[in-house]
Order: C-alpha cells, then structure tokens, then sequence
C-alpha cells in the first residue's frame, strides 16, 4: 500500500506485509492508481478511493480495518516539486549544469515532515517506484510521479534519512527492474547495488587558504609533479590482501607522504563507485557515488581538505567514455538505449565490453558535465584526468571496417563527442577557473590542449604518449645498442611544444604483462635502479609537467596487482631507499628552479647543446627561464661508461654548480662527479664562447647552474 497518499491518515497494523493479488483491468496501465487497485483485495483495507483535488488532479485515501492499531504514520504532506519549469527547461537543452541539484535523492522537508525527494530520468518507463528498507523493497509503497513530457519521475519519501538504502523500480516494455540511481551521492560496498541517500552538507571544509591560491599553483607556468596513486593498493593494512585502508587511514599515511616526497600533486585513480576492483575503478557506475570501500564520502572530503592543508592538490580520474553492462546501471535503463546508442556499432566498446555514451543527446551530456562539476563543486576537486579520449573521439577505435558508421560527413570522427568535449572543458573553466583538465589522447589530434575559441578541445593539459611510448622503448634497449635509437630520444623535442604536455610514467606501463617499470630496465639490479635514477632525471629537466605512478619512485619490482600493496619492505634496501631520495630531490629541484617549470610549453625554455652525440648515447641540453640569465645545464649519459674530460658549450662564463647528479652515493650511485662546481674554459664549444669540460657519471643526469655574484 503506497504511504505517498494524502487526505485522511494511514494505520499501520505493525505486521508485516501481506500477499496482495496483482490487479487486472484497465488499471494495469496506471502507474499510480495500480497500487490501490491491488490493495482494495488486502483484508484489512475496507475501501481506497480517490477525490478531485491537488496538483495532479486527485487525491487517494484509504481506510483501514480489521487489526488492532500499533502505530500511526501521518499522511504524506502534498508535494511541491523540488524541479522547476526552468529546470525542465534546462534539462531538456542539455544546460542544467548543476542537475545534480534537482535529480538523484535530496534530503527535504515538505509541510514540517522531514524525508528525501527522489528523482530519475526514465522518459521510456510506464512506471518507476522507490524502493527501499523503508518500504521493505515494495514498489507499490512509493511511486513516483512523471513530471510532464520530460521524461523525469519524482516523488517524496517521508522519513527518509542519510544513510537510507534505496533504488527505482522501473516498468518497462521489458519488464521490471531494480536500478542503482544514476544521480546517487553514495552507494553500498560492492558487490551490494544499492544507492545510498548521502547529506554532503555535513563535512565542513578548513581548506580556504588552499582554494584563494589554486589558480596560481595550477598555472601553466607552475611546477607540477603528480603522483598517481590507486587507493586500495597502495599499502595494506599488513599487506592483508582483504582490507584496504580507509579514507582516513590514508589521510594519516598518504597525505605525509606525498609531502616527504615533494609531490605538487596527487592523481586518483577514479574515486567513483565501480562494480568490479579489478577494473580499477575504470567502469565506473555511480559518476557521482564517491567508492563506499574505503569510507563514507565526507571521509573522502577530509582526505582532499589534509592534502590542499598540505599544500598539494588533487587530480581525479573521471571516465565518461563509456560504461559496463551491469543489470543495476545505465544500459537500457528505461528499457530503451537511453545513455547510449541502440546501434551496437555505435553503443558498445568492442575492447573492453563496456556501453558507449551517447554524446549528442542533450540529457546525456547534461549527466556527464554535471558529473564533472559536482566533483569540483563538492569535493573541491582541483583537477580532472579524462580517461581513454581517444575511444571518443573516433567512431572507429579499435573496430574493423564495417564495424562502424561514419558521421554525417563521412568521416571516422566523432562529432558529438568533440562538440561535448568542448562544452565539458568550456563549462568547466567558466565554473571552475584554475581547475585543470587533463586528456589522455594517445593520437596525434589538433588542438587538444588548445582554447575552444581557437578551435582546440579546451583542455589544460595533454598527456603525451608519444614521448611516453618512445623514451621507454629506448631504455629498455641493452645500452650498447642505445646509440642505434637516439632518435627515440630526441624525437619528442620535435613536438614538444605543440601541446601543453603531460610526461606520464602512469599505472599503464606496469601491468599487463609489461613488468615492473625497474623491472623493464637492462642490466644487473645496481644498473636497473641506476637506468631509473636516469630515466627520472631526463623526464624531470624534459619540458613538460611530470606523472609518475606510484611504486616507480622506489623501484618496485613486481608488476602492479591491484589487490595487493606496493612492496614497501624493499625500502629497507639502500638501493630502493636510494632511488626513493634522488626522484624527491628532483621533485624539489623542479619547484626551486624556475628554470624547469616556468616554460614547459614555450619553447623559449629549451635549448640544444648537443643533441648529435649518438655515438656516445649522450644529450645536453639547456632549460630557461623568463629570466634570461636564469638557466641551467643538463647532461644525460645513457650508458654505463663514465666520461670523463667531456667539454660542454656554455652561455655564460664562469662557475657552475652540480645542483643535481643522479649518481651520487646519497641516491645509491657511483659518486662520480665534478666535485660540487666546476669552472668554465675560454674554449668556444656548440656555438658558445667559452665551455665546461665535465665528467659524467654513468647512467646519470647531473645539472648545472651558473653561479650567480
């Protein structure tokens, strides 16, 4: 019997619900009047009726009889809608940026009786219900009620309160079934499917000095080195491989660490609710559901507040480049292709199984944008990683010719999903200014990290692949053999400045069969770690803002699982221990040294020395500031012969500090170098009056600095 009924006052018995006889008729087709229908046969229910008034036109009362009386429930207060015409409206034009606002489930208040107001998009359904604990999962207690020609459905739950468990029932052509809600703020621990009803208005944030500054630590000018991290294995609870850390756990142990490390940033793997671990939260359910395994939302929260106290900011994963075929999710949700395409060839991802969103419906790119800035309105999200761009935006990824449909055009790009790009990156700055956004686009498209107005996607940052997939091509080469692949090194200086790039050493190169990142390095155990002691330093005086994945900055030599912490024991290794120090000491050296961060996307900032010594495996190079006289001197030798007597062109005469060399004992290195400075000699060099004449470590970065006064 619905408890969403108003005039006269329902009884309850206390017992528990009897089995009622499904109705026939005409009121079949009745989402609302089927209930009472039904309930007319219950024993103890003498009549239901139903009388002119109201905003929909009628108002249903029953009375009871029969049982003694245990407990009286007041009748549901009439329900103003919480969504306006104006939202419809919005909605309907795929511009309600904050829909978050308005669909999903809301704690309310209607006539002074506190509750939720629940609302979900199903314009195909012939009915939808709330059902929960609150109504023992019974879809005829709470249905809800379709707003106009919108397609929404909405109804008040008296009662309701945080933490309520809940989902719609939806009547389709298909059948009946019970989904998650796509809106929910939180969600039961997997593999239960539930939503949850979640007050966010409880956290109370301390991080206002962080948010007055985040635009300028964002900038393109600022140095940003990023630790990507994937919270349920970073570290275990004892390496116990069924318990992860909690939210507050790891504002205790991670937040500290990232700051020993020197760390600017930290990158989630997405934090949103997913089904299955080992997708790695990659498929991805609730888009507003922040992960119920490690806490409740608001612990989320206090995680980002300890790292923005802290001084480092926050980067998600967010993926709205597809979704799994869950029975409590997305696909068919209405029973109709409603977030994706009813064309396979355009709705399924023939790689990973997943439903592909439709981004030229309104509705649908109003879900995902919203998504987006819920995350920055909410959680103060200070960056967004969008996964797997180029799945987006080429109608034929990864599908074999007739496995596609060209667009209106004829062309493979997809046109809806650049155009939603474009307005997700426009919405999202205009919002937000000084969040980044960051693309994983792993092909050669224009314009990625270009402004919408000069015909780019609008992103901050890209992630450059290329450079990525080249560099540790050439590291893996035996360093005998190196000198036969310069060009995989000195490529990237080609393009460099084409994009705002990203260098990511991420989770994708350590799983799959690829190894450990130390593990892929040639050589004994001293020369791994030293090939990754090098690799970090060309990356770190590389142009470029910096990613690196988490147990790369210690070398660990087991490929990333997953369900299983990060080898932590192996810091009681000098060598481990070792790398550990230099990769923090970089990360310092980038934030001290304009020179490394100022003009990562300008190509003002970088200078070839020497990129033709291929013979000897060996890169100088210069990095500048926008100070002129602010620069600093490279070497790079990549392979494990020292070199000594090695004379390097310089700007400036004078004395030149070693700031950093990757072979220091400190770092668990060789300790060959130029004895803290060296000066310069009248000898012209690369095109340089005067020059340096160095040794350089084996499998090392060292870098100079002109002494100043």
């Amino acid at each position: 019997m619905s408890d969403s009924m108003s005039g006269g006052r329902q009884i309850d018995t206390g017992r528990p619900p009897m089995s009622i006889r499904r109705s026939t008729g005409s009121n079949r087709s009745n989402p609302i009047a089927r209930p009472f229908a039904d309930a007319c046969l219950h024993p103890h229910i003498r009549h239901v009726g139903a009388r002119r008034g109201g905003r929909d036109g009628k108002t249903y009362h029953a009375a009871w009889t029969g049982a003694p009386m245990e407990r009286m429930i007041p009748p549901t207060p009439r329900q103003p809608s919480m969504i306006t015409d104006y939202d419809l409206h919005l909605l309907g034009e795929g511009r309600h940026w904050q829909s978050y606002q308005k669909l999903g489930a809301h704690l309310d208040s209607v006539d002074g009786v506190a509750g939720a107001t629940f609302a979900v998009w199903a314009p195909n359904a012939t009915a939808v219900a709330v059902v929960g604990d609150f109504n023992d999962w019974d879809g005829r207690r709470h249905p809800m009620r379709r707003l106009a020609s919108a397609g929404i459905w909405e109804t008040f739950v008296p009662g309701a309160t945080a933490g309520t468990i809940y989902k719609y029932l939806v009547t389709a052509a298909d059948g009946l079934t019970e989904r998650s809600d796509p809106y929910g703020f939180g969600a039961e621990l997997p593999p239960r499917t539930a939503s949850c009803v979640v007050d966010l208005d409880t956290y109370r944030w301390r991080d206002a000095d962080w948010m007055a500054t985040r635009a300028s630590r964002n900038a393109l000018d600022a140095p940003i080195n990023a630790y990507e991290v994937h919270l349920g294995s970073w570290r275990r609870p004892g390496d116990d491989p069924i318990r992860w850390l909690t939210y507050s756990d790891l504002e205790r142990e991670l937040v500290p660490y990232c700051v020993e490390m020197g760390f600017t940033h930290v990158e989630l793997l997405p934090p949103t609710e997913h089904p299955l671990s080992a997708s790695w939260g990659y498929q991805t359910i609730g888009m507003f559901a922040a992960t119920s395994r490690f806490g409740p939302p608001q612990a989320l929260m206090s995680l980002v507040d300890a790292f923005h106290r802290a001084g480092i900011g926050v980067i998600v994963d967010w993926v709205p480049a597809h979704f799994p075929k869950d029975g409590h999710g997305l696909r068919r949700f209405d029973g109709t292709a409603l977030y994706e395409h009813e064309d396979p060839r355009q709705g399924e991802h023939p790689d990973w199984g997943t439903m592909i969103f439709n981004y030229g419906r309104h509705e649908v790119r109003n879900y995902l944008i919203s998504s987006a800035l819920f995350w920055l309105d909410r959680y103060h999200i200070d960056g967004l990683r969008v996964d797997a761009v180029a799945s987006m935006l080429y109608l034929d990824y990864s599908r074999k010719e007739g496995e596609w449909l060209p667009n209106r055009f004829g062309g493979r790009e997809n046109l809806d999903a650049v155009e939603f790009l474009k307005e997700f990156n426009v919405q999202v700055h205009t919002h937000h200014p000084g969040v980044l956004t960051i693309a994983e686009e792993s092909t050669s498209w224009p314009g990625v990290s270009r402004p919408t107005w000069l015909g780019g996607l609008g992103f901050s940052l890209k992630w450059n692949m290329g450079w990525m997939n080249d560099t540790l091509r050439y590291m893996r080469h035996d360093p005998i053999h190196r000198k036969y692949h310069h060009d995989e090194l000195t490529f990237s200086l080609i393009y460099a400045f084409h994009e705002n790039f990203v260098l990511p050493l991420s989770h994708d190169e350590v799983v799959h069969g690829k190894g450990a990142l130390a593990d892929q390095m040639p050589g004994d155990a001293w020369q791994r770690l030293a090939n990754l002691r090098l690799l970090y330093g060309y990356m770190w005086c590389h142009p470029g803002k910096k990613l690196v994945f988490m147990g790369n900055e210690f070398g660990q030599w087991r490929e990333w699982d997953f369900d299983r912490s990060l080898h932590w024991h192996l810091l009681e290794q000098p060598g481990h221990a070792g790398l550990k120090r230099c990769l923090a000491d970089l990360n310092a050296l980038v934030i001290r040294e304009k020179s490394l961060h100022q003009l990562d996307f300008d190509g003002l900032g970088f200078e070839w020395i020497d990129c033709h010594d291929w013979a000897n495996s060996i890169l100088a190079f210069l990095r500048r500031g926008v100070d002129p006289n602010d620069f600093l001197v490279v070497c790079c030798n990549f392979t494990p012969i020292p070199r000594h007597g090695y004379r390097v062109g310089v700007p400036a005469a004078g004395v030149y500090d070693e700031v950093f060399n990757g072979d220091s004992s400190w770092y668990g290195g060789s300790n060959v170098g130029n004895a803290g400075s060296i000066s310069t000699e009248r000898t012209p060099a690369h095109g340089h009056g005067q020059s340096l004449v160095l040794s350089l470590p084996p499998l090392s970065t060292i870098v100079l600095k002109p002494r100043r006064g």
